[in-house]
């Protein structure tokens, strides 16, 4: 097999490992009995656990990038924009389960590596650019309050794209649930939870 077929192939194999067991949990002779290759042929395309791993890690982020990318680019507005984030989070896992396992697994998780913590990054500003579209362009905002919508972006951040990664996680575990009945709920837990937020309403209005 031509050289960058097999790296391919290692790639490929190594995702669904990875994917299953977990970084810490998989071994390089895993890899290898999975490809049915020798632990030597392995070696040479890949001199290390860590960097098997890295180079999977940033095949997963460019592809998943590429898509979110494109999708959000397409939209004209917040909400469109959202849409397409979860749309497009529904469809990889649908068509690439071992790819979305390898993120679920270890996006939140130190051994992800700079590749996939610059995907949870790259997330977190597309979604704080979603939440503060408006409010950068509302002239009767001052700096000050300009600078605290970008604090509470910033902090609303991973309870976004955490919801939107649990829902995707739980529909694929619960197939009896219509795919667009789970894309709708995401989208309005997440818009209309925003919405009230960007109108200035607050928890303690509702506690007495």
């Amino acid at each position: 097999m031509p050289h960058a077929r097999r790296r391919e192939q290692l790639r490929g194999v190594a995702l669904g490992e990875f994917g299953r067991r977990g970084y810490h949990d998989t071994q390089m002779e895993h890899v290898a009995a999975a490809a049915q290759v020798s632990k030597a042929l392995l070696y040479q395309h890949f001199p290390s656990k860590d960097e098997l791993f890295a180079d999977v890690s940033a095949a997963v982020v460019a592809e998943l990038t590429e898509r979110l990318s494109a999708a959000v680019l397409a939209e004209q507005d917040s909400a469109a924009r959202i849409a397409a984030m979860i749309r497009v989070l529904f469809d990889y896992a649908t068509d690439e389960p071992d790819a979305w396992s390898f993120i679920v697994r270890h996006l939140d998780k130190f051994q992800g590596g700079g590749e996939l913590r610059g995907l949870r990054d790259r997330l977190g500003a597309s979604f704080a650019g979603l939440l503060l579209v408006r409010r950068r362009s509302d002239p009767t905002l001052s700096p000050a309050a300009l600078a605290v919508n970008e604090r509470r972006a910033r902090l609303l951040v991973p309870l976004m794209y955490g919801a939107i990664l649990s829902s995707v996680s739980w529909w694929l575990e619960h197939p009896d649930t219509a795919r667009d009945e789970a894309e709708a709920m995401a989208l309005e837990f997440i818009w209309l939870g925003l919405d009230r937020l960007r109108s200035g309403e607050r928890m303690e209005h509702h506690v007495r």
